[in-house]
């Protein structure tokens, strides 16, 4: 019994103050007023307003642009986002000693903690503005830290308004604006999956180098047919010009001679059927094949379709640890604490979440995703005044014209010393758009190195 209640007061004593179901925040409440959220420049995100009446106002000064990521709080309709991961902190008075006693004296509230976090204003502006009216999310992230710079999720909404526009947010589901896309999105994959089928065939063929492959625009195995882009013939191509030129035929043939309990292997090395490091909700990524599967999932599988689901958050987390050798680095969002004067009460310092692959593989896919930009499909992104390293994806969800596909991007920037992680999907991209995600992950790197 002691030991319980050591490890909950302990260990788990933010997690139970922060559960919507613990009524003691209700006394927290009446004790402090909550504390401010900024960038990590200092530019205020969420802050609490007091009228002379003593009522307090939850403001949010950006308006929609941090919607997702940092949240509300809401006395009727609750907490999402950072308003909820770090209610513990923002409910917590570290104001001077003194002081506290002259306001619990005096029947005055004491001011709570500042939570600092990662993000920055700037870059959160520019991914959203390239993100537009489009559907989707982006996501950047420091390679060698795992700090959070940016998340973006659209459609979004005002927090300042929760209360007055609930009903018409709670019951649009054809746009879901309440879905933080960047962690709780769950979207077939397309061609950025092949990071995985790739990674799986170097690990089960130590002589993946010598592979080739002759492809003729299609393939057709037990009466499936699957082709690449636009049907196109690449001819003879080894692993790195397939995964270049994203060969929709020979990532099949690829598919087809792995041991599936091996390729599910991997795929949970990078996170798939399994938990993800970080304060935020997030829905878990899926793989599904197993030895019963039939051939036609297999191929579809291997080429990022099928059963195969995952968030841009998870995406960012494997890409991440390709950036940094094979070590995936515990993303956060909250750089430090500190008491409402800016005296510093704790600070979060960069850690390994784990190794996700050997460096000698993480270096093999690091060149694989260089020659994405060199020669093959995202060459949008070379020739600018960084490097980039990255892979495209299409991913099929209709057969209607209008809407047929979602468009993917997921790499990093300055190859020999990786700078910036970014993800980027967006939702509904018609096949000449298929694109659209390289192009806006460049106008947020462009405006990152301006």
């Amino acid at each position: 019994m002691m030991g319980y209640i050591i490890y909950f007061s302990a260990f788990r004593a933010d997690s139970f103050v922060n559960s919507p179901y613990n009524q003691r925040q209700n006394a927290f409440a009446k004790k402090v007023v909550r504390g401010a959220i900024t960038d990590r420049n200092g530019d205020v995100l969420a802050r609490t307003a007091v009228s002379d009446d003593g009522k307090e106002t939850r403001e949010y000064p950006y308006g929609d642009l941090f919607a997702h990521v940092v949240g509300y709080s809401d006395a009727e309709y609750g907490k999402t986002g950072l308003e909820a991961a770090e209610n513990f902190e923002l409910l917590t008075s570290n104001a001077f000693f003194a002081e506290k006693i002259r306001n619990e004296f005096n029947g005055q509230k004491n001011q709570g903690d500042t939570v600092v976090t990662t993000l920055d204003e700037s870059l959160q502006e520019a991914a959203s503005d390239a993100l537009g009216d489009f559907r989707g999310a982006a996501i950047v992230m420091e390679a060698d830290t795992g700090k959070i710079l940016a998340m973006v999720s659209h459609p979004d909404f005002d927090p300042n308004e929760i209360g007055s526009d609930w009903e018409t947010l709670n019951t649009d589901e054809e746009r879901s604006p309440l879905l933080n896309r960047a962690t709780n999105g769950s979207y077939a994959p397309g061609s950025v999956f092949k990071i995985i089928t790739a990674l799986a065939y170097m690990r089960q063929n130590p002589d993946y180098a010598d592979y080739t492959y002759e492809c003729t625009g299609s393939i057709t195995v037990g009466g499936t047919t699957i082709s690449c882009a636009g049907k196109t013939a690449h001819g003879t191509e080894d692993l790195r010009s397939s995964f270049a030129n994203s060969c929709n035929c020979s990532f099949v043939n690829i598919g087809l001679q792995l041991d599936l309990d091996g390729y599910r292997d991997t795929a949970e090395d990078l996170l798939f059927n399994s938990a993800l490091p970080g304060v935020l909700g997030y829905t878990k990524g899926s793989f599904v094949l197993d030895q019963d599967s039939p051939e036609s999932e297999i191929m579809m599988t291997a080429m990022g379709q099928g059963e195969t689901m995952v968030s841009p958050y998870q995406m960012t987390l494997i890409t991440q640890a390709i950036a940094n050798g094979g070590t995936l680095m515990e993303p956060y969002l909250v750089d430090s604490v500190t008491n409402y004067t800016g005296a510093e009460v704790r600070r979060n310092v960069p850690k390994s979440s784990g190794r996700l692959m050997s460096p000698e593989e993480a270096a093999q896919l690091k060149d694989y995703m260089s020659a994405v930009v060199e020669e093959g499909t995202g060459t949008v992104l070379a020739g600018r005044s960084y490097t980039v390293a990255g892979k495209t994806g299409t991913a099929q969800y209709s057969t209607t014209e209008s809407e047929r596909s979602h468009s993917w991007f997921t790499g990093f920037s300055d190859i020999d010393n990786p700078e910036l992680v970014i993800t980027v999907v967006t939702e509904g991209s018609d096949g000449s758009t298929g694109g659209r995600a390289v192009s806006i992950a460049g106008e947020i790197l462009d405006s990152y190195y301006r």
